[in-house]
């Protein structure tokens, strides 16, 4: 996958599916003649059924199950993604991690599965603000990295998205320096592991809205970003969708 700017919208549990496609179809009007940015759509499994789109435009799967089938109530398989025209799956998300357990081992199971699949994971990491402020926030990006891609021979086709938990939906977002700081982190830690691809997009979230995208687009490092609240609003998310394409153009 050659490196593009990229702005996933993750609707979380939101969104009934006539809403998610009357909102879909409403952002592809909006958004024309785009070159150098792709949109993802990450709605709920209700969602995905039926849903068709054409680049730039990209469909994504909030979670899977690692496993192709079998008795998981409740669970979706990726064949059954891929059935829906899922191209991506986000995977390690923190509410993921602390609402329900995840650890990085399940973790790394789905990176596995989704790979092996040859749909494309986006994987997300990030500290807590205790991490942060005990000065842990390296440990704990290393530690994800390494433990959810272990066995992993090569990340092309991968994002990484950055997302530090006490910035998701709390309205308060790492500032510049914190971002770039990351940013160049997971850089340096990803080229070590994978020294012939340095082309993995990093995207950042955490409280990312169209008031601040502007900005914090212009951080080296950021190739774009995973949006969860502003991704509900059509106009905040065109209009962030705009800041990067005019920057990145």
């Amino acid at each position: 996958m050659n490196k593009k700017n990229i702005v996933a919208g993750n609707w979380k549990m939101n969104k009934t599916p006539y809403e998610g496609k009357a909102f879909m179809r409403d952002v592809k009007d909006m958004v024309k003649n785009t070159n150098s940015t792709e949109i993802i759509f990450l709605p709920a499994f209700t969602g995905l059924f039926d849903t068709h789109l054409n680049k730039p435009f990209h469909l994504g799967a909030q979670n899977c199950h690692w496993e192709t089938s079998g008795a998981f109530t409740g669970e979706v398989s990726i064949e059954m993604l891929k059935e829906s025209k899922v191209e991506y799956i986000l995977v390690g998300h923190s509410e993921r991690r602390q609402l329900f357990d995840e650890t990085d081992v399940i973790i790394n199971k789905k990176v596995k599965s989704i790979q092996f699949s040859k749909l494309k994971p986006i994987l997300c990491i990030g500290e807590t603000i205790e991490d942060r402020k005990s000065g842990l926030t390296k440990d704990v990006l290393r530690n994800q990295l390494v433990k959810n891609l272990e066995g992993i021979d090569s990340i092309k086709n991968f994002i990484i998205a950055y997302e530090p938990i006490w910035a998701i939906g709390t309205g308060e977002n790492a500032n510049e320096e914190q971002i770039y700081a990351a940013h160049s982190f997971i850089k340096s830690v990803l080229n070590k592991l994978y020294p012939d691809i340095n082309n993995c997009p990093i995207l950042y979230g955490g409280s990312v809205n169209a008031k601040n995208a502007k900005e914090l687009i212009q951080i080296s490092g950021v190739d774009g970003f995973l949006i969860g609240g502003a991704s509900l609003d059509k106009d905040s998310f065109v209009s962030i969708i705009r800041d990067v394409e005019n920057f990145r153009s």
